[in-house]
């Protein structure tokens, strides 16, 4: 006959053997009484609140004007004085005082300098550009991948596969700046019903070819550089002034000999 086996034996919990016990609960469950906490001996106890600690006299500071207050006059009892003018500068003499008599120090007062100058604005003069009678082009044809060197007169249209390129105007830079080569152009497409369809128009520039570029499908066009500058006639000299032309001289009147006085020939 099985004997009757206790209710705790029946499950056996192997985390409890090995790690002990589970904690009790807090002693702040309900219904329970909160354990006091002792006092520690040889502290005074403050009911409501902790250790304020040492209290020490609050320091006054003096009124101190902020930057852009005016401070107070000096008192009645204090006298100041200008400092001296600087090594080197004259001293304004006052007019009034007597020959010999020396002015007070107190009356000193700085002579008057003249003002620093200015910093000096060096303006750069304007840029120069340079007219020319051509411009040179490249057309890239996307399908076939070959590129195309052409030049157009300026007012002349010139016709790039579906493409009819007109450049209007072209300036460069003379040598001595640096190179900037620009070009006015219009760009029309010939459609296949013949029409002409405008695709693009403004300023090219040779140094940023990415910078306004045709949008077609097919062809690219873009500015390389310019030709034919156009030089300007330089102004005749002038001549130079007459050298004015000088009057004749008054014939001088010829004087008639003078005669001397005739002396009697003497007697023999």
């Amino acid at each position: 006959m099985l004997g009757v086996v206790p209710a705790a034996a029946q499950f056996f919990n192997p985390f409890e053997a090995l790690f002990g016990p589970p904690p009790r609960p807090p002693s702040s469950v309900p219904g329970r009484q909160p354990t006091p906490v002792p006092q520690q001996q040889g502290y005074p106890s403050y009911p409501d609140e902790r250790y304020p600690g040492p209290r020490y006299p609050q320091q006054q500071y003096p009124d101190q004007p902020y930057p852009g207050q005016a401070r107070e006059s000096p008192p009645a009892g204090v006298q100041s004085q200008p400092l001296p003018p600087p090594e080197g500068a004259a001293a304004a003499v006052d007019p009034s005082l007597a020959p010999g008599e020396r002015q007070p120090r107190g009356a000193l007062q700085p002579a008057d300098t003249l003002p620093p100058p200015g910093d000096e604005v060096v303006a750069e003069p304007p840029s120069q550009k340079i007219a020319n009678k051509g411009a040179l082009f490249s057309g890239l044809d996307k399908i076939t991948g070959r590129i195309i060197t052409f030049d157009a007169a300026v007012g002349e249209t010139v016709q790039f596969g579906a493409l009819q390129v007109t450049a209007r105007v072209c300036y460069t830079r003379p040598p001595t700046e640096t190179s900037n080569t620009d070009a006015f152009i219009e760009v029309d497409e010939v459609t296949l019903q013949g029409e002409i369809k405008r695709i693009f128009t403004g300023w090219m520039f040779a140094s940023s070819p990415g910078l306004h570029a045709v949008e077609h499908p097919i062809y690219d066009v873009w500015l390389t550089d310019c030709k034919n500058p156009v030089i300007a006639a330089a102004p005749a000299p002038e001549p130079p002034p007459a050298a004015p032309a000088l009057s004749p001289k008054p014939a001088a009147t010829a004087t008639p000999p003078r005669r001397g006085s005739q002396q009697p020939a003497p007697q023999r």
